[in-house]
């Protein structure tokens, strides 16, 4: 098997496939929290990605892409036996969760697979953490077997209630903090008001939380500045001080707003990609 060729290609839901990529040397030093940069071919441009798993006796990691954007759609188009131009990694700081022992993950939409090597390792190590998984419909839910399996307790969430509870991860963390369960952290991994919504209700019950900024890494070595933040009134950047912060120190709002910051280029690629002119 060759370096960066793609084991399995699976449809996990619409627009959303899951990749495992022959990479030993990245296998072999991945920890829970890390991320990878690949191009697809050599005119390619660098894309990060967190990884959702791996294998250190197999040498394969696992990432999950949602097809958004120009690189993804490419991505989109290849299958098992491909390979990709480059695989880099592992990037950014591993998930430091040793010194707790009662964890609240929360996952949305394809953020629930960043929180699945959480949960493998919690379980593990004996510590099985509540995990509350919420999508737009029931289709849209990711790995809910291998999340009972390594859970105390699974609450999956829909917006229609086609599975589990319906309405938001928010309304089941609050009906779990106002019954009385206790935890001593929460992570929570998703799009960006999500993971607002989330730290927002937490801020109320004093538990910590923290959250995953890879939503605007770009270039993922910290050289472009497109994922800098505001952390605590300090700026950071995902990529290289982070992913994962405290969530009750980010600035939402400016993290949002540069978010938006490369639509119209997106855009435009997404249209040469379709043979469209602008």
């Amino acid at each position: 098997m060759e370096r960066f060729e793609l084991v399995s290609v699976r449809r996990l839901a619409d627009r959303v496939n899951e990749y495992v990529v022959y990479a030993p040397e990245v296998a072999r030093h991945c920890k829970a929290g890390q991320f990878v940069i690949l191009r697809v071919d050599e005119d390619g441009e660098r894309v990060p990605f967190t990884v959702c798993d791996y294998s250190r006796e197999e040498g394969t990691v696992c990432i999950l892409v949602q097809e958004v954007g120009y690189t993804t759609a490419l991505l989109a188009r290849l299958k098992k036996g491909d390979r990709l131009a480059d695989f880099v990694g592992p990037l950014g700081n591993p998930t430091d969760l040793s010194s707790f022992k009662r964890i609240l993950l929360v996952g949305g939409g394809i953020g629930s697979a960043v929180i699945y090597p959480q949960a493998k390792q919690l379980a593990a190590e004996g510590r099985p953490a509540d995990i509350v998984v919420g999508a737009r419909n029931e289709s849209l839910l990711i790995y809910q077997d291998e999340f009972r399996r390594h859970a105390r307790d699974f609450y999956p969430v829909t917006d229609d209630g086609s599975n589990g509870r319906k309405g938001f991860v928010t309304d089941v963390v609050r009906e779990l903090l106002e019954s009385g369960k206790e935890y001593d952290v929460a992570l929570a991994v998703g799009p960006l008001p999500m993971m607002r919504a989330v730290c927002d209700l937490t801020r109320e019950f004093s538990l910590p939380t923290v959250v995953s900024m890879n939503p605007v890494m770009v270039d993922g070595t910290g050289m472009c500045g497109c994922c800098r933040l505001t952390v605590g009134g300090e700026v950071k950047y995902a990529c290289i001080d982070g992913p994962e912060f405290d969530g009750h120190k980010v600035d939402f709002d400016e993290a949002m707003q540069r978010l938006r910051t490369y639509k119209a280029q997106e855009e435009e690629h997404m249209c040469r990609l379709r043979g469209e002119r602008r």
